[in-house]
């Protein structure tokens, strides 16, 4: 018969049945008839390893921060497990690691239930953020919103509000429901007036594409009129850029009717321009030799010669009519300087020999002269006597009145 084996926390004796030892009293945990009492002991000790590998694992979760719930049902389970457990080993050992882990599970309890509550915190702070957001969007004046931007905006916070509300933390029902609330309420005024806004934006649409239709069909009743019909379709024109936006799909396609009324028209013009320019070139060639004869009349010496030569000069000017377009102002501008140069020698005259003017003129100079002779008398008493200051303000005096004798010259 095989002899009893002992270890430090167990033994088994020759019927297989193995014992625990705790503290100083021996439990019975169980037979293992079918092998020596090493196997016996082997088999519990195996038993108490799978225990403690439970126990450690627990202690790791708790260290990583698992779940208090989780960690508290587990620590229960394991407490019953090792009430009486068929297992051999330092039992003891395991039941106070395992009464450590209900110290700490009140601890995890305790943080795990203060960083909920600050993530709930954040959670309902980041919520009102978005509503905030979307509450100042709702805010803006409607006629002043870039409303592509806007339905942007809106979707993006609408895309931030379902994330939060999937992935963040729960928040209380009453909060949630507030700030929801207040979320749809912002995005329903949003919806609202962006509807206003283009149903307005197509009631003038429609307005401005039957404004350029009856323009379109007033400037093709200008096209028989050809040349006659440009003044005509320049003031239809003026009306079309006052008419407004007809909307991006009729815009170009109205244009493209109304443009082609006017080219037509202005093809027309185009015709007798080119007529009218060949048939003027010969008296824009006339001119320029007429200019040739008028330039020099702006240095001739007798005024009443020249303002006769200007005279003829401008009567053959008329008589020989129209110039080519792009040539009228170069002539006119050189035949008005010519007539300004008269002109301006025929005034100067007049100024300096107007009868009136002439009279007052001399009637100042004689006086003028008078004055000088008294004041040259006073000047040679003054430095006879010696009076400085006397002969300094007559001098002074004297100066003035030659000046004034000398302008009326």
């Amino acid at each position: 018969m095989a002899e009893t084996q002992e270890q430090p926390w167990g033994r088994a004796d020759e019927t297989g049945t193995v014992f625990v030892r705790e503290g100083d009293a021996w439990r019975e945990v169980g037979q293992f008839p079918d092998g020596t009492p090493d196997e016996a002991l082997a088999y519990f000790e195996r038993k108490f390893t799978d225990l403690a590998g439970q126990v450690t694992l627990l202690e790791q979760r708790a260290k990583r921060g698992a779940p208090a719930k989780d960690i508290a049902k587990a620590v229960a389970n394991l407490t019953e497990n090792l009430r009486e457990p068929s297992a051999v080993g330092d039992v003891e050992s395991l039941r106070a690691r395992v009464a450590a882990l209900d110290t700490t599970v009140d601890e995890l309890s305790e943080q795990q239930q203060a960083e909920a509550d600050e993530a709930q915190k954040q959670a309902i702070a980041e919520r009102e953020s978005i509503v905030e957001e979307i509450e100042a969007l709702a805010a803006l004046d409607p006629a002043r919103v870039q409303w592509k931007q806007m339905t942007t905006q809106v979707a993006d916070l609408f895309a931030r509000w379902q994330a939060h509300q999937q992935d963040g933390p729960r928040l209380p029902k009453a909060q949630a429901n507030a700030l929801w609330k207040r979320f749809r309420t912002a995005r329903t005024t949003i919806e609202q007036e962006r509807r206003a806004f283009f149903a307005e934006l197509d009631a003038q649409h429609r307005s401005a594409r039957q404004r350029k239709q009856e323009l379109i069909e007033q400037a093709q009743a200008l096209v028989p009129r050809g040349v006659d019909g440009v003044p005509g379709y320049r003031r239809l024109l003026d009306d079309w850029k006052r008419a407004g936006r007809a909307g991006k799909k009729h815009d170009d396609a109205l244009w493209a009717r109304f443009k082609a009324a006017g080219d037509e028209i202005y093809a027309a013009k185009a015709e007798v321009d080119a007529r009218d320019d060949a048939e003027y070139k010969e008296n824009y060639d006339k001119k320029l030799e007429l200019l040739g004869e008028a330039e020099p009349i702006a240095d001739e010496q007798d005024l009443d010669k020249a303002k006769s030569q200007l005279l003829g000069i401008q009567r053959r000017w008329e008589e020989i009519g129209r110039v080519p377009r792009d040539k009228v102002k170069s002539v006119e501008e050189r035949l008005r300087r010519i007539e300004q140069a008269v002109r301006k020698r025929d005034e100067d005259n007049w100024r300096k020999n107007n009868p009136e003017k002439k009279a007052r003129t001399e009637g100042l100079a004689s006086q003028l002269h008078d004055s000088l002779s008294k004041l040259e008398a006073e000047l040679d008493e003054a430095k006879s006597a010696g009076d400085h200051k006397r002969a300094d303000e007559v001098a002074e005096t004297l100066r003035t009145q030659r000046e004034w004798l000398k302008a009326l010259d």
